[in-house]
């Protein structure tokens, strides 16, 4: 029985949704100009609510817009990569300090039980599998923070490095799981100054680290379309 409380999303919305995950997955190749008319014809949508899911899409950072050239497909670009990283080590950095503040015993208890269910091993997951129980355990410590304006950032931020993180994720599971376990433990130990750090040494790339994962991004791209 369907919950009326629950409402689906407008037709607006879910064309705004489709094209987001589009842009997300990089459907459109980087910097590849956006024809509004295929795109609006292959969506069986009109060219109003198009234009205005794209609009949006350019003011959250998800798509390019040049006057006289339309639309476009955001550029992978290692600073940005950088610089979304840098950001998003910020807030869970903060996030984490916060939830060995806030938390209770069971809801951390909940997150170790989550990592000894999922395993340290690919388990023959996809990539994408496996940076959605990434996200997962980052998103509940987020959630722990119980602040809900630093979530909306964080999947805003988390949105915009997806494809890239899932080209990060690939044979690092285990190493990631052993950090993430890291984190867990201090926040079992209310060591809010070890959570922070040991989050901040997990998030924190350098640049020539992500330099190297966008260049094969690139390369997933040009092979995948």
């Amino acid at each position: 029985m369907n919950n009326p409380a629950i409402k689906k999303p407008s037709r607006a919305e879910s064309l705004y949704l489709n094209v987001k995950e589009m842009a997300i997955q990089f459907t459109f190749k980087p910097s590849e100009k956006i024809n509004e008319a295929e795109l609006a014809q292959s969506l069986g949508a009109s060219r109003t609510p198009l234009r205005e899911a794209l609009n949006r899409l350019v003011a959250e950072g998800f798509l390019d817009f040049t006057q006289g050239r339309g639309f476009s497909c955001r550029d992978l670009k290692p600073r940005e990569m950088f610089e979304l990283y840098q950001f998003r080590s910020i807030l869970e950095v903060a996030a984490v300090r916060l939830a060995c503040e806030q938390s209770t015993e069971q809801e951390v208890m909940e997150l170790a039980n989550f990592l000894d269910r999922t395993g340290p091993d690919e388990g023959g997951r996809s990539g994408e599998e496996l940076v959605a129980l990434d996200e997962y355990f980052h998103g509940q410590i987020m959630s722990l923070s119980r602040n809900a304006q630093m979530s909306k950032t964080l999947e805003n931020i988390n949105a915009r490095i997806k494809y890239f993180r899932w080209v990060d994720m690939d044979s690092k599971r285990r190493k990631t799981q052993s950090e993430h376990r890291s984190i867990v433990q201090a926040m079992m130990a209310r060591d809010a100054d070890l959570a922070a750090a040991l989050m901040n040494e997990h998030i924190s790339r350098r640049l020539d680290q992500i330099t190297a994962a966008v260049k094969e991004s690139f390369s997933r791209i040009n092979q995948d379309n």
